[in-house]
């Protein structure tokens, strides 16, 4: 009688099995390739950019022309705050845009849909996004950040305001003006036209404070591109998000100040863009006495944005695609 052989096949000899489940690691390199992929990415990122550097250099370089006929505007003056004040001004609501196209951009294509058909584990969505968005607004604002420092420093250069992150900087804190030059501008009216400046008092600004001024300012705009994010995955619409950044950024912060001043410096404190007035400041002197300082404020802002991101993750979760 004749017997069959089984073939020996060793489990070792098999192929994996494709049961596994798609991990965060996938999530976040395909949030990546989403994020290269799109043209208005390279655009707006761009845009941040040249706006933040190149009217800092415009600003700074106008006022090292002032400083020419009038040196004693050197007193107090924060070169650094000037410097980074297009950036934290105008940058935080371009890369708000991009926190907003992040995840409103997917609803209104429908991407979404495919997007939880790939990994239906929504958690996983939601954070992969948030990873690869919060990498990229930090790398490309420590980068506009320091640019627009040093720009705006080499601006500084010829004048008494210039700091650096490389050694201890000497600034004018007082002083006395003296009139060089008047010019007759009525029957008794004279305007100076040309000043000296003899300072009295300084202050030492250290390379450590210079620095987390300028790392100070990136991630308050980092915090203001993940509040847009937040916004953004509540609201689900492109122009309802940025038009509530806005609000919250510049409108909110302009009402409040009709408010009596008591009221005023209360509210003011715990609003997320106060940071901007302090995080990026040398000179102590010139800080807001109604705010607290730089880091207490910046976490005030980091709240707002974790407290956003958080509801929007709740909701991503339990509202349909």
């Amino acid at each position: 009688m004749a017997t069959t052989t089984t073939p020996d096949v060793r489990l070792s000899s098999l192929p994996p099995s494709s049961a596994g489940r798609a991990g965060l690691g996938g999530a976040i390199a395909s949030e990546f390739t989403k994020l290269r992929s799109v043209r208005s990415t390279y655009w707006t990122l761009g845009g941040l950019f040249v706006v933040s550097v190149g009217l800092g250099i415009a600003i700074a370089a106008g006022t090292e022309a002032h400083f020419t006929n009038h040196p004693f505007a050197e007193v107090g003056f924060d070169s650094t705050q000037t410097s980074l004040g297009a950036f934290f001004e105008l940058g935080q609501l371009i890369i708000a845009v991009i926190g907003a196209m992040v995840i409103t951009s997917e609803y209104s294509t429908g991407m979404i849909r495919t997007s939880l058909t790939a990994q239906p584990r929504r958690g996983v969505v939601y954070a992969a996004k948030a990873i690869a968005f919060t990498s990229v607004a930090l790398v490309i604002s420590l980068l506009t950040s320091f640019v627009a420092f040093f720009a705006g420093q080499a601006m500084y250069a010829g004048s008494a305001v210039g700091v650096s992150l490389f050694h201890t900087a000497r600034v004018p804190l007082g002083g006395k003006p003296d009139c060089l030059q008047q010019v007759q501008v009525g029957p008794s009216q004279f305007q100076c036209v040309r000043m000296h400046a003899t300072f009295t008092s300084w202050d030492l600004i250290h390379p450590s404070t210079v620095l987390a001024a300028v790392v100070g300012t990136a991630l308050f705009v980092t915090c203001v591109a993940l509040i847009a994010f937040g916004v953004g995955s509540i609201v689900r619409h492109t122009a309802g998000t940025i038009a509530i950044v806005v609000a919250l950024m510049f409108i909110v912060p302009l009402l409040e100040n009709t408010l009596p001043t008591d009221w005023h410096d209360d509210i003011m404190r715990f609003l997320p863009d106060a940071a901007n007035q302090v995080v990026s400041l040398t000179i102590a002197g010139n800080a807001p006495g109604h705010l607290w300082s730089a880091w207490p404020q910046l976490g005030v802002t980091a709240l707002w944005a974790a407290a956003l991101v958080a509801v929007g993750a709740f909701l991503f979760r339990k509202r349909d695609a």
